[in-house]
């Protein structure tokens, strides 16, 4: 069938999975962008002719979602309704060599470090000045910054070394530049983002140097929150907690994926450390920055999990009363070295068991957001919807945490615009509040 006719290209760019991915496409676009490309992001419009899907590989979840997406756009572009597909990012890393078998659609399948490559086949020029310049996909107000790419530990659950590589630092100094990039474009926070933050450095400073990284971008005008996410808690640098004591525009906020308390499970997922280890550590922390808010994560339906392995996670989570927390459930990934292990863990206890969990969670959550009755936070007005602007206080991320509700009927603000917020009511994952 005849494809349809462009007078000029016109580029639309999918991005899946999460927020590292997200900073790759807005690198990737503004390469595009400064190629004279016509370029989108995520666009509905159904008026681009070159496809490029950037995909995730993490989990079975998310590697259905890369396929079927990419089924589509090659279901399209056998009607004719587009004219090239690319693909990129985790899974084409992981699955090259069987996608182009499986999927022969798409004109190229490149991995998360093939950037240049990608423009090369695209006749564009990979333009080595652009450090630090990206287009914007996130509102105008945050961003997230990459601090590092890939990762030198050795879970037994996890893939990501399999599709990003070993650790690899970017310089302080690039870091501030993109920093400063982002503050004038109106930026006002910013994430750190790696696979692990706090091995920063280590492989080109020959030192822990998330700290120093923190009081660098303290001194960079225009952003007023850093808020730090994926820290590993095995030998923890306890001078980061002081960085972020100590530094005005770094958040109260640590996000540190834990992934299990019982020692034996985190045993088997070689985290390399034990449930008192990570006990003290939270301890620790707490005590220099006692209202600190931890956000984590944990795995639950690891093969070999208990269900005396699992309570005593339960437990842990009760004990702890984390101010946010996740829940994943196990995926059974080929090339890791968990997948030697039987994946003896049915659905069903996978799901209940999260479910469970969450529980707890929920009511941990709705008890401490009753704390915040009556008290005036800082919050960050993040979008308007329905009668609400949304917002989020200094112990909150985007899309992944607690949101503060202000009635658009009674109160103005601007998105993007701080502004003090007296609380008045809450349920178990939101705060209602009034601007005063």
């Amino acid at each position: 069938m005849k494809t349809k006719s462009h007078n000029k290209d016109k580029y639309n760019v999918i991005t899946l999975g999460c927020s590292k991915n997200l900073v790759d496409s807005e690198v990737l676009v503004a390469q595009l962008i400064h190629n004279n490309f016509e370029v989108e992001h995520q666009s509905d419009k159904k008026d681009a002719n070159i496809i490029i899907v950037n995909t995730c590989g993490f989990i079975d979840r998310a590697k259905e979602e890369s396929i079927n997406t990419i089924l589509e756009y090659a279901a399209q572009k056998e009607k004719g309704k587009i004219d090239k597909l690319y693909v990129t990012g985790c899974l084409s890393q992981r699955y090259k060599d069987d996608l182009e078998v499986e999927i022969p659609q798409v004109d190229a399948f490149f991995g998360t470090l093939e950037l240049p490559q990608l423009l090369q086949k695209l006749d564009a020029d990979y333009k080595h000045e652009l450090v630090g310049e990206r287009f914007l996909t996130t509102p105008q107000h945050y961003a997230y910054l990459k601090i590092s790419e890939g990762c030198n530990r050795t879970c037994t659950f996890c893939a990501i070394p399999l599709m990003r590589g070993k650790h690899v630092s970017k310089s302080i100094e690039d870091i501030v530049t993109e920093a400063k990039h982002l503050a004038k474009q109106g930026v006002k926070e910013i994430m750190l983002i790696a696979q692990e933050l706090t091995y920063y450095g280590l492989d080109i400073y020959k030192e822990r140097a998330l700290a120093k990284l923190l009081y660098a971008l303290n001194e960079v005008e225009g952003i007023e929150w850093i808020r730090l996410h994926y820290a590993y808690p095995s030998k923890f640098p306890m001078d980061v907690i002081d960085a972020i004591k100590n530094c005005s525009k770094v958040c109260n906020y640590l996000d540190i994926p834990l992934q299990h308390a019982n020692s034996e499970v985190l045993k088997r997922m070689q985290r390399q450390i034990t449930q008192e280890e990570t006990t003290q550590l939270i301890h620790d922390i707490r005590a220099v920055i006692p209202d600190i808010a931890i956000r984590t994560t944990m795995l639950v339906g690891f093969p070999g999990e208990t269900e005396e392995e699992f309570e005593d996670l339960c437990n842990f989570v009760r004990e702890m009363k984390f101010e946010r927390l996740g829940v994943f459930q196990y995926s059974h990934e080929d090339d890791t070295a968990a997948f030697k292990l039987e994946d003896n863990i049915d659905q069903d206890t996978k799901e209940e068991r999260a479910s469970r969990l969450m529980a707890i969670q929920q009511e941990i959550s709705f008890l401490k957001n009753e704390e915040k009755v009556d008290k005036v936070f800082k919050v960050l007005v993040d979008r308007k919807e329905g009668g609400y602007f949304i917002g989020r206080t200094v112990y909150d991320s985007p899309e992944v945490d607690n949101e503060v509700l202000i009635d658009a009927t009674n109160n103005y603000c601007r998105i993007g615009d701080f502004c003090n917020v007296k609380i008045f009511d809450c349920t178990d994952f939101d705060i209602y509040g009034n601007i005063c």
